[in-house]
């Protein structure tokens, strides 16, 4: 077997996928990222092998992005978050034009030409408040779990408004809320929104 494995290192979460020669994918799982980062890898990717009755000498190339990208010695090729992006986006929607990737601590808005090439893109990665991060801590000022986030905040019908651009002044903000009687619903919609408004002006500064 030739497979080929993906790994995104992110800070939050580490992806393994394999795929066959031919495009197929053959195995997908996430795990939450620890160190040390090596050995993260090495299990996660022999675990996949595994599951797919395949082992280290059917592995044919290794690929890495993420913030972890260059941890790992073994990788035969590593992408940027924003190449990866980009030419995965385009390998699945051929048509894709603009890629939005929402990391735990950072977001991405990703302009591409066909056949996946970045033209253009922007990142908020000064600020937190923009990113997936933003919505963990939001959670747990609420104690909530995050699987329950989404169904909470769909069920606010007053979402209330959180403008501060900066995370620590965003995460006052909810704290504030909460001792104001606001309830989960609508403090977890306001955050989506903020999410949601600061993701589309990422896509405005790529026209």
């Amino acid at each position: 077997m030739n497979i080929i494995a993906g790994v995104d290192l992110g800070s939050r979460s580490t992806k393994v996928v394999l795929i066959d020669r031919d495009g197929r994918q053959l195995f997908a799982r996430a795990t939450r990222t620890r160190p040390p980062l090596i050995e993260l890898v090495d299990r996660a990717v022999d675990e996949a092998l595994a599951s797919i009755g395949a082992g280290r000498s059917d592995l044919h190339y290794i690929a890495t992005t993420g913030f972890g990208r260059s941890s790992y010695p073994e990788r035969d090729l590593q992408l940027t978050e924003v190449t990866a992006a980009a030419y995965g986006a385009a390998a699945l929607f051929p048509g894709t034009r603009c890629v939005l990737d929402i990391g735990a601590q950072s977001s991405r808005a990703v302009k591409i030409v066909p056949g996946g090439r970045v033209r253009e893109f922007k990142s908020n990665e000064k600020c937190a408040a923009g990113a997936g991060g933003f919505v963990e801590r939001a959670a747990k000022y609420l104690e909530t779990e995050l699987a329950e986030v989404g169904e909470l905040s769909m069920n606010g019908d007053n979402p209330v408004a959180i403008s501060s651009v900066c995370a620590v002044l965003a995460e006052s903000e909810i704290i504030n809320h909460v001792s104001q009687g606001e309830s989960r619903e609508n403090i977890l919609r306001g955050v989506h929104q903020s999410l949601a408004e600061r993701a589309v002006l990422l896509v405005k500064r790529i026209g």
